[in-house]
């Protein structure tokens, strides 16, 4: 499997909309997306590379597993 690493924020937007988590609204230089069924908001914030602990923290929120990361990752 390969390794997570870091990617710009408009690559997990997509990544994340694919799975179904809808914009809600933007504070700052942090976007939030929300789905139903998972109870906390993903908060992506908007960096050129979005570093490898914040990935995992979201993937983990969403509860989405690696394997399903780094197929969304291939279809964009």
């Amino acid at each position: 499997m390969p390794r997570i690493v870091p990617v710009p924020c408009q690559t997990l937007v997509r990544v994340f909309e694919i799975e179904g988590f809808v914009f809600v609204r933007e504070k700052g230089d942090h976007m939030i997306f929300t789905k139903p069924g998972i109870l906390r908001p993903l908060v992506v914030p908007r960096y050129d590379a979005v570093p490898v602990f914040i990935i995992k923290n979201l993937l983990r929120t969403a509860r989405m597993d690696r394997e399903r990361y780094f197929e969304l990752l291939q279809r964009i």
